[in-house]
């Protein structure tokens, strides 16, 4: 089973992107975005799913680099 995670940017606390894992990250993995920007994780935040639903509420919280 897939867990469908929402990366979120901590500076903004706005979501990125959603993204597909084949097993639930762990705080320190890296990945990269859509931009093609390595990201790695701070923290992962797992919440309650809803009432009669299945699926948890994921959220990967990334700091971005600033742009030059």
């Amino acid at each position: 089973m897939s867990i469908i995670a929402t990366i979120m940017n901590s500076a903004t606390g706005r979501p990125i992107q959603k993204v597909t894992f084949n097993r639930m990250p762990k705080p320190w993995a890296s990945f990269n975005l859509a931009s093609g920007e390595l990201v790695v994780a701070e923290r992962v935040d797992v919440g309650k799913p809803a009432p009669g639903k299945f699926a948890a509420p994921v959220d990967i919280w990334v700091k971005l680099k600033p742009a030059d």
